[in-house]
């Protein structure tokens, strides 16, 4: 588990190239907000979380199966880490940002970027 990195992931990046592509700029990993977002585009106060499925337990995916050992581990684990995304999102919407979240399945499948870029659109960004 050492080994599983936080930043600069695969999905991140795919995210990241689609973003760029598309006309927008952004900052990385802004460790002045809460849960330090992945993507920040500060100009229009939108945070995107490039969340991997199994360790966010992203409902429904196939990818976010519990392990077969030290279930109680496990469990505890993934209940905190939703409970701090959960907390992160609602602290991040209190000071007036919006926070968009973006999963690995999507990303797999090649579905996030029409989504993520009309969530955006919603918040008021204009895509150039």
């Amino acid at each position: 588990m050492q080994r599983v990195g936080s930043r600069d992931t695969r999905p991140e990046l795919v995210v990241r190239r689609a973003l760029h592509a598309a006309g927008f700029r952004f900052r990385l990993h802004d460790r002045s907000l809460p849960g330090t977002p992945d993507i920040v585009l500060a100009r229009w106060r939108t945070a995107i979380f490039v969340h991997g499925c199994f360790w966010h337990r992203h409902e429904g995916c196939r990818y976010s199966g519990m392990p077969k050992t030290r279930t109680d581990f496990w469990s505890m684990k993934f209940d905190r880490n939703v409970e701090r995304d959960r907390a992160n999102r609602k602290e991040l919407q209190a000071a007036g940002w919006c926070v968009v979240e973006v999963w690995e399945c999507e990303i797999k499948r090649r579905t996030f970027l029409e989504p993520l870029l009309s969530r955006i659109r919603s918040a008021g960004i204009e895509v150039q």
